[in-house]
């Protein structure tokens, strides 16, 4: 066999994937924030690109000239017909209208002090505190500093330090256990990692956490339930030995398992009812009186809406699509302008780069509004009718639908929601698993988590539903379903097992 060097000519595709192109897919997954700051980012990078505001449309009203600051020239001879004219209208002379010692002003400054401009002292008066502009000078009257803001949980805890510790390092180590408590009120860090962290021993760290226990509200600091409880029924002089083993196994409190409790407390019935009442008067996430962080709205990217002939209109968001320009004139301008060819092409990957962008947008809110529109078409029972009739549905149905490629479908439906007459949703929440029907249908798995939910909702004291039962009720409405299945989804519903049912229920 002989060794050889040849050229050949071969024809071949393949995919590439450009810059622009991985662009384009960046857009499609990220929510309106994310795409809210990246564009923010681009127009810091590109001059070509411009904001587009509804107030820059072209017929908006000019806006009018800038006062002067300057005080306008007075003319005497005016002045005097204004007041003649004033004395008029009032029927009486100005000079009656107005008693300065009354008002306590004191004597009015001759005129020519005025003309010079002399700063001349108010007498004291009912409104010696008063500045120009209406504006109140005085420490008790400074409206700036009353304006309402609700005090954090941090802030609360730091003033209290303040004033209970003196100690340098216990301030210190006292700051730094305010700054590890999270908004419920209780330390999210360990007391040996704070330990390690400030190179400090672990008893002063827990000597200064015992005094941050102390302070309002009662709870503060808490490292589980179980601390938090005591430490607000020792404040109200509470925490017994019954009440101390009661707090010590509240996982019995949770079960219900009554008997068990009253054997460890060792008291009857009617006492532990008396102590369970207690621990239920007490709040288990102090922090939460005081503010916190903003709650983050959920913000649509779609709105659905009912037409007039049944149908559904869908409409994109506005808000959530941020209005990006290329300014041609601007281009021009810089364009004519560049001299060298780093400059040139500067101007021209600015051009391609904005335009690129402006595509991708308008691509990107076209394949959004594209997918959220067949998800209503597939389910419309659930637009319709509510949760029960929601159909399973998963992405290849979508991507088929609509001629595009599941991965695209699976990055448009990331971090987007849809605004409907019954809430918000995301749009992963309408894809849904299959559960087999007995007449071959089949039922989405969200709609049966909400028909366990309406079972055991509806179920007396009395007649507590096990899962085989609803296993027999289920497949009595046409759902093939299997027990595991019912417990797995009752637990991800966070609905306790029968038996624990059946004691909160004192069935």
């Amino acid at each position: 066999m002989s060794l050889s060097q040849r050229m050949e000519l071969r024809q071949g595709q393949s995919l590439v994937m450009t810059p622009q192109l991985l662009q384009a897919i960046k857009l499609l997954q990220l929510s309106h924030l994310d795409l809210v700051a990246y564009v923010d980012a681009e127009l810091e990078r590109n001059p070509l690109l411009e904001r587009h505001e509804e107030n820059d449309a072209p017929d908006a009203p000019e806006r009018p000239e800038p006062i002067s600051e300057e005080p306008p020239a007075w003319d005497t001879d005016t002045l005097s017909s204004d007041r003649t004219a004033l004395e008029g209208d009032l029927d009486t002379s100005l000079d009656n209208s107005f008693d300065p010692d009354a008002a306590g002003v004191g004597p009015q400054p001759d005129a020519q002090a005025f003309a010079e401009g002399d700063r001349l002292p108010l007498a004291p008066g009912p409104w010696t505190g008063v500045g120009p502009g209406g504006s109140f000078d005085g420490p008790e009257t400074d409206f700036e500093a009353r304006l309402a803001r609700e005090t954090t949980l941090a802030e609360h805890l730091a003033s209290q330090l303040d004033l209970a510790v003196v100690d340098p390092m216990e301030r210190l180590v006292g700051r730094f256990l305010i700054d590890a408590i999270d908004e419920a009120g209780w330390l999210a860090e360990s007391v040996e990692a704070v330990a390690e962290r400030l190179s400090c021993p672990v008893a002063l760290v827990e000597r200064v956490l015992a005094t941050i226990q102390r302070f309002d509200p009662a709870g503060v600091g808490a490292r589980d339930l179980a601390e938090c409880l005591a430490i607000q029924l020792r404040e109200r002089d509470r925490f017994d030995p019954a009440m101390q083993a009661l707090v010590s196994r509240l996982d019995l409190l949770a079960k219900r398992d009554l008997k068990a409790l009253e054997r460890l407390c060792g008291v009857d019935e009617e006492d532990l009812a008396q102590m369970i009442r207690e621990i239920r008067a007490l709040d288990p996430k102090p922090g939460r009186a005081f503010g916190g962080a903003p709650v983050e709205v959920l913000v649509p990217d779609v709105f659905v809406r009912p037409a007039p002939d049944g149908s559904w209109l869908i409409d994109l968001n506005p808000d959530t699509l941020p209005r990006v320009l290329m300014n041609q004139a601007y281009y021009a301008r810089v364009a004519r302008s560049a001299k060298t060819e780093t400059e040139r092409a500067f101007v021209t990957e600015c051009l391609q780069n904005a335009n690129w962008l402006t595509r991708s947008l308008d691509q990107r809110a076209k394949t959004i509004l594209k997918v959220a529109s067949e998800i209503v078409r597939q389910q419309d029972g659930f637009f319709a009718h509510g949760v029960t009739h929601l159909r399973p549905l998963n992405l290849r149905t979508i991507a088929d639908a609509i001629g595009m490629h599941e991965s695209t479908v699976s990055r448009v439906t990331s971090n987007k929601s849809i605004g409907t007459l019954r809430g918000v949703f995301e749009m992963k929440y309408f894809f849904t698993a299959a559960i087999a029907g007995t007449g071959g249908d089949q039922h989405s798995s969200e709609a049966v988590r909400h028909r366990i939910r309406q079972l055991i909702d509806a179920e007396r004291p009395s007649a507590v539903l096990s899962d085989d039962q609803l296993v027999k009720i289920l497949r009595g409405d046409g759902i093939d379903i299997a027990r595991r299945t019912v417990a797995k989804y009752r637990e991800s519903l966070r609905i306790p097992s029968s038996i624990e049912r059946r004691r909160a229920k004192g069935g």
